[in-house]
């Protein structure tokens, strides 16, 4: 297998970020970003996110999550407590999360600390999920090896009978996790390969030192 793919060549033109114009805290921009990408491009899922984390064999691990709320405070997802990225968190809680919007030629860049949200804000989107999603968090042990695919839908027609006309209880091990960000970049693509980059470091002082980076 042989593939050349050294004429894969984009021109990025549609838009330009100057450091004297963004605000001094970088969740603002984050927030303005993340309106225009809904607003004005026709991006599928938005909130799209690839975390990443540093499995327990040392290797890097990456998975595409959702990000489902955010806050001053940071990113919140959700996800299996025993699964392989929860393991992971558990032994290092330094993660990344990025976002890479094709259609604006945009993508962010979040470096953070990553930590349990409280079991009341979980049991709180758990109950907004459609209950086919519900049971699933249920009928499937995240991560871990199954004989079959048909394994998983028996142990679905499980609980879908068990919680037949009943409200669907959160699993314990299910729930949400907050990223709490100390470093974030955006990226605005640019003609020639000049691209704006942008980059917020939380000081001590809880402030933002804000730097250009060179593409």
């Amino acid at each position: 297998m042989n593939k050349d793919l050294s004429n894969y060549r984009k021109s990025y033109e549609k838009s330009e970020l100057f450091k004297k114009n963004v605000p001094e805290n970088p969740l603002e921009l984050f927030q303005k970003w993340f309106y225009e990408i809904e607003e004005h491009f026709a991006i599928d899922e938005g909130n799209a996110m690839t975390l990443s984390t540093v499995g327990l064999d040392g290797y890097p691990n990456n998975r595409v999550v959702l990000l489902k709320r955010f806050t001053y405070e940071g990113f919140v997802f959700f996800t299996n407590y025993n699964s392989e990225k929860a393991k992971s968190i558990k032994a290092n809680p330094n993660v990344c999360i990025s976002f890479f919007w094709h259609s604006a030629e945009r993508q962010i860049i979040i470096k953070g600390k990553a930590e349990k949200i409280a079991e009341n804000l979980s049991d709180g989107y758990f109950e907004t999920r459609p209950k086919g999603s519900q049971l699933s968090a249920w009928a499937s042990d995240q991560s871990e090896v199954v004989e079959s695919r048909r394994v998983l839908e028996e142990k679905l027609k499980h609980f879908e009978k068990k919680f037949d006309n009943k409200e669907v209880p959160r699993p314990e091990n299910w729930g949400g996790y907050i990223v709490k960000p100390i470093e974030i970049e955006f990226w605005q693509g640019r003609p020639n390969r000049m691209h704006d980059r942008i980059r917020y470091t939380l000081q001590e002082d809880y402030n933002w030192k804000i730097d250009r980076l060179q593409p």
